[in-house]
């Protein structure tokens, strides 16, 4: 079976840290047929926009994709695009698994938990207008039709993952229409799973129980601002951006992702570390099945890690982007 994947390399750091990826795939086999597709500032200067309508038609072609970092220009009026994407071809689940690592220094250890976010709807509907001067009125928007249907994902995920506790964070005591629908969504669609534990949690609580002990916790439902933010937050458990991967599911396509930004201040000088970008398109492989494939190199990149012989700067090492490449290729 051959996968034909759009691969959109990003900006910064993004086309080094996609090579770098794409070279260990091939070393290990992954039966993986790419499609380049501009994006971030290729495609700004080719198309005129960030996220190209000739990238959004290659992901429905191919129902898979990964991308590196995007960019977006400031202040020029240009949609983000990375909500673009989302929105346009209904991405709804935000996926941001977190796992402590091998050789990574972090406060905490044995941290395993998963993030999903509401991707399409809330504050990043983009509904916004000034009302009066200096007043400026944004939506929230929230919707049963989009709570229940992530709320349906996240208990099959559950289902078939294994995992066995779920925590819906939201502030419904003050926002109690638009939090408090999300919530009730979350409660009838659970009832149809009594075998996994369900629970109410505050956002904020949350936040302030993460720093204390984030072992406690194996799934967090949150909408897209409150999961925007901690996602970031889930990340810092474990060492950061640059080493945790990212997804964004709908019904029949999935994009996979960096989470980390284009780095410019570093780009091209061969220094990136590209293991968020890798443990993306170990999703990947994981989301059309190729399990031995994925598990075959996420051994490699523990190896790597737990020698920590070959490890960039930013994982407190001193080896470029190749030479962790390398040592990931020469443990395959």
């Amino acid at each position: 079976m051959q996968y034909r994947v759009t691969l959109i390399k990003g900006d910064g750091i993004g086309p080094e840290v996609t090579d770098a990826t794409c070279r260990v795939l091939a070393a290990a086999g992954a039966p993986i047929d790419w499609e380049e597709a501009p994006g971030g500032a290729d495609g700004v200067a080719r198309f005129g926009v960030p996220m190209p309508a000739e990238t959004l038609a290659s992901v429905r072609r191919n129902r898979l994709g990964l991308k590196g970092p995007l960019e977006t220009p400031k202040g020029k009026g240009f949609r983000s695009a990375n909500v673009t994407l989302r929105q346009e071809l209904d991405l709804y689940v935000g996926y941001r698994p977190v796992k402590t690592l091998p050789g990574i220094r972090t406060p905490y250890k044995g941290v395993d938990l998963v993030t999903l976010r509401e991707n399409t709807e809330d504050l990043y509907a983009g509904i916004e207008h000034e009302v009066t001067p200096g007043t400026v009125l944004t939506l929230k928007v929230s919707t049963r039709r989009a709570a229940e249907r992530i709320a349906n994902w996240s208990f099959e995920n559950m289902r078939y993952t294994g995992r066995r506790r779920i925590h819906c964070c939201t502030k419904a005591a003050v926002v109690p229409l638009a939090d408090g629908a999300f919530q009730d969504a979350f409660e009838k669609v659970g009832a149809g799973y009594p075998y996994i534990q369900k629970d109410l949690l505050p956002v904020d609580n949350l936040a302030f129980e993460l720093a204390l002990d984030p072992t406690r916790f194996d799934v967090l439902l949150l909408q897209n601002l409150y999961g925007d933010i901690l996602s970031d937050l889930a990340a810092g458990l474990v060492g950061g951006l640059g080493v945790v991967p990212g997804a964004n599911i709908g019904d029949r396509i999935a994009v996979f992702e960096a989470v980390h930004g284009t780095a410019p201040d570093i780009a091209g000088k061969g220094i990136a570390n590209p293991l968020a970008v890798l443990s993306s398109a170990l999703l990947l492989l994981e989301y059309v099945g190729e399990h031995r494939i994925k598990e075959r190199v996420e051994r490699a990149v523990w190896d790597v890690l737990e020698e920590g012989r070959h490890l960039t700067g930013d994982l407190g090492g001193t080896a470029n982007t190749a030479g962790f490449t390398d040592a990931i290729i020469d443990k395959l």
